[in-house]
């Protein structure tokens, strides 16, 4: 059979589709908001940041190319057909109806319209602005085919020329420097809190969710061989990533150089708006509106299509319309709770489904020295889950902190880094370590018994 290759402008398409899919105003909020935090220790904590925000998407998106899955369920799978159906609902429900989409349309809100109407019309105004969104977003996802189109030729190059215009004024006419004062959570542990940080871009889970989308997309550039699948996620990613990362550093840098000017925010949206007011003045609010509108449109895109194409894979003879309609029907509803509310939920959920999703990750990328063994997913994601919800609780409204206040004690004192959120790294070895062991053990009887029946 015929490979084909990707070649430069189908690698330049496929990236700009995975950056548009990932890259929304969330993703301009938060580094913008670590930056005031981190102040003068910036450099570590964007280390942090870009490992979450960027080189674990990109290493999701090999482990996807690695182990020829079709989507979010065929990569769980291995651990079970049972916990390959729960983690892709879980997910699809963070990415869909519960957090992330939701959150496109109430962030897009709040960098556009919130600033200027007054309190009384800020339910309505959310309730229409949100209503519109995602009409649009449903209309432009019917069609599957053109979705590329839409996305890495229109709104992407648009999107990027508005967000460099103020990186360029930036740099210009600095607000401030880079040796600002820093917050205390940041005084010892900047690269673990930026790491953290990263968790609220949620695009580890949404790359793998993703994936389904964008392997179809490789189908209709006849990128059809598992090699070539691989070598072209790889290579587009790559770019993909980098952009993201540029982009990242920069509105960090802003936000720590906008301390010369600002106190520090409640939270990246604010900060964000305050930079552009002083850099565009009047111009500055709708400038911020079509900045963070476009770049919301694409992530709520790509979210609502993937919810679609995976529940759609899983249960065939409900059509990918009717998901979509459920999707975008269910986020509308969501996004009128408010930003902050979305927020403050997702914590939770992301400190629990951000350890499972890394150790999947590890798992397919060294799947070809245990044969995809389901003892060694089980045992491996046993160890990591107890963690994750012991993470999530911790990570829960203090009332339910409380109910668990003996048992969480104990999880901080006798597991490493779990306090700084890491408690997952050495359980997750350990179940690997256990799996392969009882993997091996599997093997060496069975060689005995052939060599018993041999004889």
């Amino acid at each position: 059979m015929k490979e084909n290759k990707l070649n430069f402008r189908g690698t330049i398409l496929i990236a700009s589709l995975i950056f548009g899919m990932l890259f929304g105003a969330g993703n301009l909020i938060f580094p913008v908001h670590l930056g005031q935090l981190a102040g003068g220790k910036w450099i570590p904590a964007s280390l942090g940041f870009l490992v979450t925000g960027t080189l674990i998407p990109l290493i999701a998106l090999i482990a996807l190319g690695v182990s020829k899955s079709h989507g979010l369920y065929d990569f769980s799978a291995p651990a079970g057909k049972k916990f390959g159906a729960f983690f892709l609902i879980v997910t699809h429900l963070s990415l869909g109806p519960l957090f992330a989409t939701p959150r496109t349309a109430s962030t897009a809100f709040q960098l556009s319209f919130a600033s200027v109407l007054p309190a009384k019309y800020q339910t309505i105004g959310l309730l229409l602005f949100s209503a519109i969104f995602f009409i649009l977003v449903y209309l432009f996802a019917q069609n599957e085919i053109h979705l590329t189109r839409y996305i890495g030729k229109w709104l992407n190059p648009l999107f990027l020329v508005l967000l460099f215009t103020i990186f360029l004024i930036g740099l210009s006419k600095p607000m401030g420097n880079l040796h600002q004062d820093v917050a205390t959570v940041y005084q010892t542990s900047a690269f673990a809190n930026g790491f953290l940080e990263g968790y609220n871009t949620m695009d580890a889970l949404a790359t793998l969710a993703f994936g389904i989308t964008i392997i179809k997309a490789l189908s209709f550039l006849k990128i059809t061989h598992p090699k070539q699948i691989a070598g072209s996620l790889i290579k587009a990613g790559t770019l993909a990533m980098g952009v993201e990362a540029i982009i990242y550093i920069g509105l960090i840098m802003l936000g720590t150089a906008s301390l010369g000017q600002f106190k520090i925010s409640a939270n990246g949206g604010i900060a964000l708006g305050q930079i552009t007011q002083h850099y565009l003045g009047s111009f500055g609010t709708a400038f911020l509106g079509v900045m963070g509108t476009l770049a919301v449109f694409t992530t709520a895109l790509g979210l609502v299509t993937s919810f679609a194409q995976d529940m759609h894979s899983i249960f065939p003879k409900i059509s990918y319309n009717f998901f979509l309609i459920l999707t975008t029907a269910a986020s509308f509803c969501t996004s009128n709770m408010g930003l902050t509310q979305i927020i403050a939920w997702a914590t939770p959920l992301l400190m629990f489904l951000y350890p499972l999703a890394m150790a999947l990750i590890l798992l397919s990328l060294l799947s070809a020295f245990f044969k995809l063994d389901t003892l060694v997913y089980r045992s491996t994601l046993l160890f990591t889950g107890t963690a994750a919800v012991l993470d999530g609780i911790n990570a829960a409204p203090l009332l339910i902190r409380n109910l668990f206040s003996v048992v969480l004690e104990g999880y901080h004192q006798y597991i490493p880094f779990s306090g700084q959120g890491f408690g997952w790294i050495l359980p997750t070895a350990a179940g690997m370590a256990c799996g392969l062991c009882l993997h091996w053990r599997k093997n060496i009887i069975k060689g005995k018994l052939k060599e018993k029946d041999a004889a």
